[in-house]
């Protein structure tokens, strides 16, 4: 007789302040009409088991069994894999694996079988990913501590704000509609998804894939999908309100993010199918970030008084700790993008920690070299400009292309600030001169690094799909970003005025201030 403790069942996959409530609403509302409209929709019915059949190694069951360790109790316990295989009334047929125990007690009598159906849950990799996702939203208080010590003491808060109200409101949406529009069934030629039981995460409350509870991985890729916009606000740092950020990432996470993680990283994706590689998110976070911060950047024009007034971080102190914070969640970004806890994880974390050294020594030789003197600031950058190079990269180069890359993208991004501060522009906090470059070095550099195991027939066909992905990503972010900045200029307001920059974000947005200091520079 069977003990059957298994799940079968059917698993479908007046003023200003008016238009923002409207425009929030307007987002929030969409997923929902959708959710609305299915509702409509005659409910499916299950159909009427008519035999389950389970098939499995017997022989081998119970020879595992009688050679197993005696546990605390003298039994001894086994398990195989199999499957179980359900007709159903209406001619549907449905095969599940599943698990097969036993147990032999101390007489050496044997137990009922019993069986669990549904896929095996591997501990490890859910282990190592609960991690990761932890690492990763780690680094977004890291980035504002890294940001809030860059700006004048007037716009710590509001700044560090960019970064908190992303892991609110992308937080919300990601779960909401971000997942099933990034992850669900392509509807769009490779470049959006859609699974309407994705929506609230409904479908993968109890399911599992490759060892790992989906949502599980849910919650890892929405920690990239949060971390993104907040660095977008680094271009554009100390010069907007709260109301208009607050919907220009909600919008650009919909239009701009959305459509280029199904592209990149979805199994039926554009880009995926091309085989571009972006282990965990050269194109997709960085790359769009650093060119949405830089048209940011452009349109909305400069800080009053920039460039003629000096304009100190307030807390270097902080910023340092807050890239040591990002140093560290980074592992979690990278190796936790194998999605798994094996060799490739442990190839991924030690790319990741030689260029991010490999980024802070460029930086300090190239200081040493040009004014005589490292920086801590210069530290700082150069290990940012290591850890994004790294980033498409860290699932295939090896330790060698590391530091190649760590050494190349410091030189990279220390040349694009030099170029920045000669054309005029305010990139606030080098978004584009660190994210973008770095970003886009690393994405198509990486051709020339791959560890030989896994090299493409063609270098050149390779190189030509990561220009490709890059390319794409650009356009891309640029276009939506300066349609979506117009627009929100224009309704809401999103530049804040010369007096409003004067008195500070701090006072003039939140009624606050970071330190309780006078002194407001």
């Amino acid at each position: 007789m069977l003990d059957r403790s298994c799940r079968l069942e059917l698993t479908p996959r007046r003023g200003r302040v008016t238009r923002v409530l409207l425009m929030l609403a307007i987002v929030m509302s969409l997923p929902l009409a959708v959710m609305a409209d299915e509702g409509h929709n005659e409910p499916e019915m299950t159909p009427v088991t008519s035999k389950t059949t389970w098939d499995f190694d017997k022989g081998q069951l119970l020879e595992d069994a009688k050679s197993a360790d005696v546990d605390d109790d003298g039994n001894r316990s086994a398990s195989v894999r199999g499957t179980v295989k359900t007709v159903y009334s209406d001619g549907v047929t449905r095969e599940d694996p599943a698990a097969f125990s036993i147990t032999i007690d101390k007489d050496g009598k044997a137990g009922n079988v019993s069986v669990t159906v549904g896929p095996e849950l591997d501990t490890g990799t859910t282990a190592w990913m609960l991690t990761s996702t932890a690492l990763v939203l780690l680094m977004v208080p890291g980035l504002a501590m890294f940001y809030g010590g860059l700006v004048r003491t007037k716009n710590v808060l509001g700044t560090m704000m960019h970064s908190f109200a992303a892991m609110a409101i992308i937080g919300v949406l990601w779960a909401v509609c971000g997942f099933a529009m990034a992850f669900g069934k392509d509807i769009a030629g490779g470049w959006l998804g859609w699974d309407s039981g994705l929506m609230f995460l409904r479908n993968i409350d109890d399911s599992i894939s490759g060892g790992l509870p989906d949502l599980v991985f849910a919650m890892f890729q929405g920690k990239f999908a949060i971390i993104t916009p907040a660095l977008i606000a680094g271009a554009f740092a100390e010069r907007v309100r709260f109301r208009g950020y607050c919907v220009f990432i909600a919008l650009w996470f919909l239009i701009v993010y959305a459509p280029l993680c199904h592209s990149v990283w979805a199994s039926d994706g554009y880009l995926y199918n091309k085989g571009a590689i972006d282990f965990a998110g050269g194109t997709v976070v960085h790359i769009s970030a650093g060119v949405s911060g830089l048209v940011a950047a452009l349109y909305l024009g400069a800080r009053r008084g920039y460039p003629q007034t000096a304009m100190h971080p307030n807390n270097l102190v902080m910023t340092l700790i807050g890239v040591g914070l990002l140093w560290v969640g980074w592992f979690g970004f990278n190796a936790g993008s194998a999605v798994a806890s094996g060799v490739k994880t442990a190839q991924a974390l030690t790319v990741t920690q030689v260029a991010a050294a490999a980024g802070a020594l460029g930086w300090i030789l190239i200081e040493a070299l040009h004014h005589r003197k490292a920086t801590s600031l210069g530290m700082a950058s150069g290990i940012l400009a290591g850890l994004v190079a790294i980033t498409p990269a860290a699932g295939s180069v090896t330790v060698v292309g590391a530091v190649v890359l760590g050494l190349l993208s410091s030189g990279l991004c220390y040349g694009a600030i030099l170029m920045k501060n000669k054309l005029g522009y305010d990139d606030t906090l080098d978004v584009f001169g660190i994210h973008g470059v770095a970003g886009m070095a690393g994405a198509v550099l990486l051709t020339f690094f791959i560890r030989a195991s896994e090299k493409p027939d063609s270098l050149a066909s390779q190189l030509f799909v990561q220009i490709e992905g890059v390319v794409i990503t650009i356009v891309g972010a640029a276009i939506v970003t300066i349609v979506l900045l117009v627009l929100i200029e224009r309704t809401l307001g999103l530049k804040m005025s010369d007096d409003e920059q004067r008195s500070g974000m701090d006072h003039e947005l939140h009624g606050e201030h970071g330190y309780g200091l006078l002194n407001l520079n």
